[in-house]
Parts: C-alpha cells; sequence; structure tokens
C-alpha cells in the first residue's frame, strides 16, 4: 500500500448534504480516510496509490458533489 495525503480547497463553505457526501465518499475502494481540515477550509484525503489514480480521487469527491478545487497539493 502506498498512502498519499491530498489536501483539496473548497470552492465554497461547506452544507449539510456536503457533510453526508464525506461520508458517503469513504465507500469508495482505495480511500482510506477524508475528512475537514480543522480551519473547515479544506478537505484533507488520504487514499492508496496502489489503488487509484489522483484523477479517481478527484472524480469520486466530484461525482458525490464535493465543491473542491481540483488543483490538490499532495504530501507523500
Amino acid at each position: 500500500m502506498t498512502k498519499v495525503t491530498l489536501h483539496y480547497d473548497l470552492l465554497r463553505p461547506l452544507t449539510d448534504s456536503d457533510l453526508q457526501a464525506i461520508s458517503d465518499v469513504h465507500s469508495t475502494y482505495g480511500l482510506a480516510r477524508v475528512q475537514l481540515s480543522p480551519k473547515l477550509d479544506k478537505i484533507v484525503v488520504d487514499y492508496d496509490a496502489s489503488r487509484l489514480l489522483k484523477s479517481d480521487v478527484e472524480a469520486a469527491l466530484m461525482r458525490h458533489g464535493l465543491p473542491i478545487h481540483p488543483a490538490a497539493q499532495s504530501v507523500a
């Protein structure tokens, strides 16, 4: 397993439905953790890079309607 952490800036403040989407996105195979940053201005994603590409992670987040800016910062 190759764990990678991505930080996505939010395009807008989150709503209750966005919080449910964060919960639902955990069902995506290869995503280990999806959570809000302490300042509530970013979404932090840990994923298994041996199973997913960065583009797969972004597609899953967008498919669930999360308001992310797709240019994530990566932390290996």
